[in-house]
């Protein structure tokens, strides 16, 4: 039996969402004690519309639990940063300025559609322009001849410092407490530029001193995905497509018991649903069985979260912004179930 079926077999032999679960996929009730992270990708926070449906999410989940949230660059500006770093590298450098006035516009197109109080306006747009003349900065005094990957992972991780702040803001207009935070102030990692391997144990000692009191406080730390820096202060990324990495790393920093992954599609399925009909959602995965779906090619999630999310046996959700209501993928610990299914055998 190959592994696709195995984990199909022992989805079916496990129930399907229930009426009424709380929205972190757990049970209802006041717990402060309970930790969630939420971790939400690019397509979830194109736009203002988007980013205060995704806020909805955290203020529902924050009235019952402590939050922290990871957010991705708005979909399409890492793809905008890129292109300056393209253009300098062909010494066109009034495009690649073009190129980071427009990403500065972009999110400052977001917040004048935010409309928030005049006084917080102030406050964020006054953020985004100073990180504006930072991006600037980095183009105008570049040195076409000499790009770097330390270069690179500069120029890309204004997206999420952008994107964070944004949706602290998104969060502030729901009266929902919040604080941006980058990650680069404790993800500590190895200077291997556009692949740096985070070091967990001192990542965990210095997040906990920036988080904790945060969620302690009800605040929810709106926290940059994708961003490390090296132990003399040199930003490093994770890798391209490396949100849910940093959104296991900050789960595993506050010791959450879910980490819920919302994207645009229901959860993990057993095949593309675009190119097969035959495709099927998959409610309840174990670790392994989640493993061995992406070693079989599945997109499911990035490889190294579930290694993370095991070491604690944190529940892993994957999930659909757009549909809530829906259940989604629910990832732990083996049970009897996927215990039976794996060894092909019967409960």
């Amino acid at each position: 039996m190959n592994q696709e079926n195995v984990a199909e077999e022992a989805a079916e032999q496990r129930p399907a969402a229930r009426p009424g679960e709380a929205l972190c996929g757990g049970g209802g009730g006041k717990n402060r004690n309970r930790v969630l992270a939420f971790k939400f990708g690019g397509s979830s926070l194109l736009g203002a519309e988007r980013m205060l449906h995704a806020a909805r999410l955290v203020r529902e989940a924050a009235e019952v639990s402590s939050v922290a949230v990871v957010v991705s660059a708005m979909k399409g500006v890492t793809n905008h940063l890129l292109s300056v770093e393209k253009a300098l590298a062909a010494g066109k450098q009034a495009h690649a300025r073009r190129e980071a006035e427009v990403v500065l516009e972009l999110h400052l197109q977001v917040l004048e559609d935010l409309r928030l109080d005049p006084e917080t306006d102030r406050h964020v747009r006054r953020e985004l322009q100073l990180l504006g003349c930072d991006l600037l900065h980095e183009v105008l005094s570049r040195d076409q001849s000499a790009a770097t990957a330390e270069f690179s992972d500069r120029l890309t991780s204004f997206g999420e410092r952008f994107s964070a702040r944004l949706f602290a803001a998104a969060l502030q207009k729901l009266e929902v407490a919040s604080v941006p935070v980058s990650s680069s102030d404790f993800v500590l990692t190895c200077d291997t530029f556009r692949d740096a391997q985070p070091h967990l144990e001192q990542t965990k000692l210095r997040g906990r001193r920036i988080l904790l009191p945060l969620l302690k406080e009800g605040a929810v730390p709106v926290v940059t995905g994708f961003i490390g820096a090296t132990p003399d202060g040199r930003i490093t990324t994770l890798g391209r497509n490396s949100s849910d990495f940093s959104g296991a790393i900050v789960a595993h920093v506050v010791d959450a018991d879910e980490l819920v992954i919302w994207t645009d599609v229901d959860g993990i399925y057993t095949a593309n649903p675009q190119k097969s009909a035959e495709a099927r959602l998959l409610h309840e995965l174990s670790y392994d069985e989640a493993h061995a779906l992406a070693a079989s090619g599945a997109k499911v999630l990035h490889p190294k979260v579930l290694p993370l999310a095991a070491e604690s046996e944190m529940v892993v959700w994957v999930r659909n912004t757009f549909n809530p209501q829906a259940r989604g993928t629910r990832i732990g610990p083996a049970t009897q179930f996927s215990d039976a299914a794996l060894s092909g055998g019967a409960a």
